[in-house]
């Protein structure tokens, strides 16, 4: 006898016919999908806004530090102008040449009955005289060492003997290192002593070339410089 199920069709439990299997799985891969979509988002979106901070932080410290350097451009401003005035004073020092103390010690080595009409000097050993100047052949040859102070005297003198003591006496001055005579001669044609010409007297033409630094103040054979030089009583 064949057994007749008589619960109503619309209450009776469903069973799986297998016709819909895949349809889970495709809802399954789609929320997949969605999910990886969602944490890509909030992972870029994060990755960005921490740039973006970071980035505000850099133009933060970059405006404080452009801020503080334009403060300590006065004081690079000073330490340039230190530094130019430091090398002045240096420059200076190393050209330092004692003019007074020069003029006392020639006042001093001119014998009685002469005198001097001209003198030139620099510490750069230009008197204004280009043309005794030797020419240098190549210009790499020429030596840049320090440069020798000269000075040029010109004057005049009753004789001869006279000027052969007075380069004797030039050498003995404080830092002279060189002494030499360009001319001593009588004038021609001038018969009157002038502030101009010394007449029927000798005319003598002396350089002399100084050391380039000041390796000693006292005169040779003493310990001090003295008053009428320019040193202490």
């Amino acid at each position: 006898m064949k057994a007749v199920n008589l619960i109503p069709t619309e209450q009776r439990r469903a069973r799986p016919t297998g016709a819909n299997s895949g349809s889970a799985y495709a809802v399954v891969g789609v929320l997949v999908v969605l999910l990886a979509l969602v944490v890509g988002y909030v992972v870029t979106s994060n990755s960005v806004n921490d740039n973006k901070a970071k980035a505000e932080k850099a133009k933060q410290e970059a405006d404080a530090l452009e801020a503080k350097a334009s403060q300590l451009d006065a004081f690079t401003d000073f330490a340039a102008i230190k530094q130019q005035r430091l090398e002045a004073v240096k420059t200076a020092a190393e050209t330092r040449f004692d003019w007074e103390r020069l003029i006392r010690e020639v006042s001093r080595v001119v014998p009685d009955g002469s005198w001097l009409q001209t003198t030139q000097a620099s510490v750069k050993g230009d008197t204004g005289d280009t043309a005794t100047a030797p020419a240098t052949a190549n210009p790499a040859e020429a030596t840049t060492g320090p440069v020798s102070p000269t000075a040029t005297f010109v004057g005049c003198t009753p004789k001869q003997s006279e000027v052969a003591k007075i380069l004797v006496r030039l050498r003995s001055m404080h830092r002279v290192t060189d002494v030499e005579l360009n001319e001593s001669l009588k004038e021609q044609g001038v018969s009157d002593v002038t502030v101009d010409s010394c007449g029927p007297l000798y005319k003598f033409d002396v350089t002399v070339t100084f050391a380039p630094t000041d390796t000693r103040e006292a005169p040779r054979g003493s310990d001090t410089v003295p008053a009428s030089l320019g040193g202490g009583s």
